[in-house]
């Protein structure tokens, strides 16, 4: 299976990415359209679902949009003027067919098929609440809590059970949801995880980034708004606002890695804001060398700007293959070592005697920096020197994000000297936290009401964490194992 990243064993991942569109011919491929834009947030696994006004259809596949939705008689299969579709990649947990979203189920009210980015903090609690019940699951997933407290639900309508199902969960969600009357979007009161509206024509979609508008050529029209459940259906979108309002945590680590840099989230750029970053790294952590250096591709946006902000030119010292996935021979430790250059190699004629700058958006285990630092000094550098666009990764995220235990983040057993030390480079230093908000346009972080979650750097969990309590944080990892997004 390929991989968008080259170095897939040391980021973080988010978990997967949702879109769906409601009212143009041949629906099920504007999807497979907006599921490509979308596949750097899950490269494990991807799901269609169309509804033709009479039946459901869906096709679920492991691997990437393309090879799995590029042949006409799966497409054809998918008919119908609405779909929604969701691309995944997986935690710990169960790798299987099972886990791939979107989910269905036929309900008293009719067909039910959502996708889901995020994660449910209080899953493993309600699941064993609906098991004694009598409910039966067919995945791990923590999505089909959702389905099932919405089967189950006293509530006459759909929307009253989808809302009353919803005041049950705790956590980080973005639903789409399409249901033969229409299709429902929502965000969770702090709008932790992202969802945007566009229109295409008379249709309206739903999806994780605006880059994916982009590229089935729709107009933005706005985000879902934190706690906003959006209803589309008869060529009419309406909003409700279901939960008391709460002041609005969205992810701050969308801005420093998870979205694409073309994406708009919440009204700002991406990509101005991963170089502003960049600046706000050169101002607080200045060196002096000869050349500021990516790494491929996360880091660049940071780098141009810590170059502008420096004066020290920006160069492309690390060249990556656009052709290489995993790497596919493992006999050995030489070998695996070998297989690395497949995937990036050191630009040597332009390194060899030079003071470097390398620029990354984070460090988590700290493998791959460790291997990046190697190649630099084997391609001849005099001195090498990292920065990192984040603060340090010192705590594990429940919000949709696949995070080692906090005994694998490496920010949180070292410190940075020693990380330096770990690494081998010369000097090592991140961002401050107040520096990434005022990359972000904030004076500095509010620490009595922060504006982003922003728990992977600060420990400051926005919500409850039922499933993970103090006295479940010695196992929250098999919980973890027994939960796909």
């Amino acid at each position: 299976m390929l991989t968008t990243h080259p170095f897939d064993d040391d980021k973080l991942r988010e978990e997967c990415g949702v879109f769906g569109i409601h009212g143009a011919d041949s629906a099920a491929a504007v999807v497979a359209l907006g599921l490509h834009a979308l596949q750097h947030r899950g490269q494990e696994a991807a799901g269609i679902t169309a509804f033709d006004g009479k039946e459901f259809h869906t096709h679920r596949a492991m691997g990437h949009v393309a090879g799995n939705f590029d042949r006409d008689d799966i497409m054809r299969q998918l008919a119908g003027a609405s779909s929604i579709g969701h691309v995944r990649y997986s935690t710990t947990g169960e790798t299987s067919l099972r886990n791939v979203q979107p989910l269905f189920a036929d309900l008293s009210t009719g067909g039910f098929a959502v996708s889901h980015n995020g994660n449910i903090s209080n899953a493993t609690a309600l699941k064993r609440i609906l098991v004694r019940r009598g409910s039966i699951f067919q995945s791990t997933s923590d999505t089909e809590v959702i389905i099932h407290l919405v089967a189950t639900s006293n509530y006459r309508t759909l929307l009253d059970r989808f809302i009353d199902a919803l005041k049950q969960v705790e956590g980080a969600y973005s639903l789409i949801c399409l249901t033969a009357e229409g299709m429902i979007g929502c965000r969770d009161p702090l709008g932790i995880r992202p969802l945007v509206i566009g229109k295409l024509g008379d249709a309206h979609i739903l999806a994780s980034e605006t880059v994916a508008l982009d590229v089935v050529g729709a107009e933005f029209v706005r985000s879902v708004e934190p706690g906003e459940l959006v209803i589309i259906r008869d060529g009419e979108l309406t909003s409700h606002r279901p939960f008391a309002e709460r002041a609005a945590r969205p992810c701050i680590f969308e801005y420093v890695y998870f979205s694409r840099p073309d994406s708009i989230v919440d009204g700002t750029s991406v990509y101005s804001v991963r170089k502003a970053i960049g600046a706000e790294l050169a101002r607080e952590n200045p060196v002096e060398a000869d050349l500021v250096i990516p790494v491929p591709d996360s880091g660049t946006p940071a780098a141009i700007g810590y170059a502008q902000e420096s004066g020290i030119p920006f160069e492309l010292g690390i060249i990556r293959s656009h052709y290489v996935g995993r790497t596919f021979i493992q006999p050995g430790d030489k070998v695996r070592h070998l297989g690395v250059k497949l995937k990036h190699n050191a630009n040597r004629a332009l390194i060899a005697g030079k003071r470097i700058v390398l620029i990354d958006d984070s460090i988590v285990r700290g493998t791959t920096s460790l291997k990046i630092v190697q190649m630099m000094r084997d391609a001849g550098a005099a001195e090498v020197h990292m920065r990192i666009a984040s603060p340090p990764t010192q705590h594990s995220c429940f919000y949709g994000v696949d995070t080692p235990e906090r005994a694998k983040l490496l920010a949180a057993q070292m410190t940075v000297g020693q990380m330096a030390n770990f690494i081998n480079a010369d000097s090592l230093s991140f961002l401050t936290i107040d520096g990434l908000y005022r990359a972000l346009g904030e004076a500095k972080r509010s620490d009595d009401s922060p504006q982003y979650c922003d728990a992977c750097f600060t420990g400051d969990y926005p919500t409850t964490l039922t499933d993970f309590d103090e006295h479940a944080l010695e196992d929250q990892f098999s919980l973890l194992a027994e939960r796909v997004v």
